[in-house]
């Protein structure tokens, strides 16, 4: 018997999220072992009035793709993805596999290489969502594998996922609302500053924000969702920061990573393990040196690090700074081949400055 909470989150995204209607072209894009969330979006969409593909991928194909292809499969970048970019109006994510340390033997530089050849494809998808032509949703479907990872039975891991999506809820898309509205507060607090500096452990950094758009996220691009965040502008970033939790890439670990910046460009680049990693990404173009996001993770019922991203960033009490692409919406410009968010938790000791007021300290905001 199918879990009750898929057939809710479905409803909610496609309904609220991605906010589906009729003749909406939508793709819908898998692993093999999200197929009951399939299932249960593809009957959702179906009802909404859309034409809908599915795109499952069968787990290992990447890894045996990083192993045997020639230089030109590494750069070649598909015409029905560009396709697929170009026209669908509605995409949705549904992550998990078997074993997310499939990648862990590949050499990172013929993953830079494949990252890099997709660099176009990528800044189109991101033009086309941040003009609302192209609307897009990621989300976990809960599985053993990334059980495992966060150290949790499936059964606490399905009521993780599900509890920070309010699918344990009566009604989760009010609950969404009512974070959209509690963040706005803070988006408009922040839309009035010029300079951002966190103070912390190891950190001593600043941004310049002036003139970028800070973007409050309450369920619509991410599912959980939870964090307020900004483009920097490219040139400003000058301190250190140092992050707390793994940063994850791929299914490997950088573990304990430390970054200097001066004048918007890392200088410095150290990590306890994936030093190899780390270097490789960074080096992969101009734009990888760069920060082209700051986020501030708002969802306080997210306090568990889990070595996934989508739930890792949005913990309450913490940053995250990307490396690379800038979300257009933001009015960032960076340029990369890959956008590579990092952690860094606050809620000891931890403090966040906008034009010298502090706003933020211990994990919480001030306001």
């Amino acid at each position: 018997m199918q879990d009750p909470r898929v057939e809710k989150l479905a409803k909610v995204l496609v309904e609220y999220s991605l906010e589906v209607k009729k003749g909406d072209l939508m793709i819908i894009q898998a692993t093999d072992i999200a197929a009951p969330m399939v299932r249960a979006v593809y009957r959702e969409a179906l009802r909404a009035g859309a034409h809908v593909t599915t795109r499952v991928a069968v787990e290992g194909l990447d890894e045996i793709f990083f192993k045997e292809a020639g230089e030109d499969q590494l750069t070649y970048v598909s015409e029905f993805r560009k396709l697929e970019t170009e026209k669908a109006t509605v995409m949705l994510n549904l992550w998990g596999g078997f074993n997310p340390k499939n990648l862990t033997a590949v050499d990172p530089k013929r993953m830079a290489v494949t990252q890099k050849a997709h660099f176009e494809i990528s800044k189109r998808f991101m033009e086309r969502t941040a003009k609302g032509e192209l609307r897009w949703c990621g989300t976990m479907f809960p599985n053993h594998a990334s059980a495992q990872e966060a150290e949790m039975s499936l059964a606490e891991y399905e009521d993780f996922v599900f509890q920070a999506c309010f699918v344990d809820k009566p009604d989760p898309v009010a609950e969404w609302k009512r974070v959209a509205r509690e963040q706005e507060r803070i988006v408009q607090f922040l839309s009035k500053k010029k300079a951002i500096k966190v103070e912390g452990k190891d950190t001593d950094l600043t941004v310049s924000v002036g003139g970028r758009k800070w973007i409050n996220c309450c369920g619509q691009k991410n599912m959980p969702d939870g964090e307020v965040f900004t483009g920097p502008i490219e040139d400003s970033a000058n301190g250190k920061i140092r992050y707390t939790y793994p940063a994850i890439y791929g299914g490997k670990e950088v573990v304990d990573v430390r970054l200097t910046f001066k004048d918007g460009k890392v200088t410095e680049a150290r990590a306890e393990k994936g030093q190899e990693l780390l270097q490789a990404m960074i080096a992969m173009d101009e734009g990888a040196k760069r920060i082209g996001e700051f986020a501030i993770g708002t969802n306080y019922g997210v306090q568990r690090f889990t070595k996934n991203t989508l739930f890792d960033e949005k913990i309450g009490g913490t940053i995250h700074l990307a490396l690379g692409f800038s979300i257009p919406e933001s009015g960032g410009v960076n340029q990369s081949g890959i956008h590579w968010d990092m952690v860094c938790d606050l809620k000891a000791g931890g403090r966040i400055y906008a034009d010298r007021e502090k706003f933020y300290e211990d994990g919480k905001f001030l306001m």
